[in-house]
């Protein structure tokens, strides 16, 4: 199989899909690999070590998309790239379908064959692909916080772990999966008072046995929602709805209970957000106000990482794109149910639930496609 691995263009995205190591690894395997010029310079990989490790160095995306049969990216295709990709051509990316009609529709028209990160599932109902990244983004979270917390960037002036004879600030985490957890042992760990709420009590119990003292638990509710909402510096959203769209649990109406120069991170932005005020911004511009409340709602922030978001993300895709290089999608899709929860697309039909709820579009299980 050909591979290939195309330098990202979204703004302020330097992560890359694969590593020398990576391109080593597949080319041992019997694979051609193709990689666009300075794809990985980055996160610090130069073509030389592409080049050592056995890949042909590529000058412009138009040949690797005209001559790979599986395209490995880190975030979703964008305008400038729909079309590029072409129909029974393997996208093996982030998407993030049910945030983006745009995006669903480009891809249901080049009738690629799209296979998502967020959607690879394994047994035990884990991400394994989104993990890596959910890592990153929810120890970033507490740190972008305590950033837009002081006064010179909007915030209320409040140091988030406070000294002796001041409070700390408090931090409300909603949502206590990968992320929330991530984000309350760095926000514990530099003295704030930090509540995770969930809807899953067994999680609470757990979380309640592992954190430090200054991490209370709460069962997710409108009512406890809005009561930690008022006492929060902070709020990082951290919801997750594996394939479709993120609810909306802080609404516009919350805002005016909220603290002025309050925080809110949304983690969530990636799905459409958890807070309704949320709306995608970048690394170059990354908050906004709205009545008051500073919103930081970055929808790559690994990206600002790349060294070590690109090595924890990399570490964790290799063996899915040794499995689809080795078998092709279809044999992938067939002995391996966790690639099966991946494939989100095949030949312009939906094959993953969340993205079709998410439009009102038609959902066509994977099996009536593949046999």
């Amino acid at each position: 199989m050909i591979i290939g691995v195309p330098k990202e263009i979204k703004a302020n995205e330097d992560r890359v899909a694969l590593l020398p190591v990576g391109a080593q690894t597949l080319k041992q395997h019997g694979h051609t690999i193709l990689v666009e010029t300075m794809a990985g310079s980055g996160s610090g990989f130069e073509d030389q070590s592409y080049a050592r490790a056995g890949a042909e160095i590529v000058s412009n995306p138009k040949e690797i998309y005209q001559r790979a049969d599986m395209v490995m990216k880190v975030k979703e295709p964008i305008d400038p790239e729909y079309p590029l990709i072409r129909k029974n051509q393997i996208v093996f990316t982030y998407f993030h379908f049910a945030a983006s009609r745009e995006l669903t529709e480009a891809m249901m028209r080049s009738r690629c064959a799209a296979i998502a990160y967020e959607t690879v599932q394994r047994a035990d109902g884990s991400l394994p692909l989104l993990i890596p990244m959910s890592e990153v983004a929810g120890r970033m979270a507490p740190q972008e916080g305590a950033k837009y917390l002081e006064k010179t960037m909007g915030g209320r002036g409040i140091l988030l772990g406070g000294v002796p004879g001041t409070e700390p600030a408090d931090v409300v985490i909603i949502g206590g999966g990968i992320v929330g957890t991530n984000a309350a042992k760095i926000a514990a760990g530099l003295g704030a008072r930090v509540t995770i709420l969930d809807t899953n009590l067994y999680r609470l119990r757990y979380l309640d046995d592992v954190m430090p003292r200054n991490v209370v638990t709460m069962a997710s509710n409108p009512y406890n929602i809005r009561k930690a909402l008022v006492k929060a510096d902070i709020v990082i959203g951290a919801v997750l709805i594996p394939g479709a769209k993120a609810p909306h649990l802080v609404t516009k109406d919350h805002l005016k209970d909220m603290k002025p120069g309050a925080v809110i991170i949304d983690v969530s932005v990636d799905q459409g957000g958890c807070v309704e005020t949320c709306r995608p911004t970048t690394h170059e511009k990354p908050t906004y106000v709205v009545d008051g409340v500073v919103h930081y709602c970055v929808a790559n922030m690994p990206g600002a990482v790349p060294v070590t978001s690109t090595i924890a993300l990399t570490n964790a895709t290799l063996p899915y794109a040794v499995e689809i290089a080795d078998k092709g999608y279809e044999q992938a899709v067939r002995t391996n149910p966790e690639i099966r929860f991946g494939l989100n697309m095949i030949d312009g039909k939906i094959t993953y639930r969340g993205v079709a709820e998410a439009f009102g579009f038609e959902y066509t299980p994977v099996e009536k496609l593949i046999n």
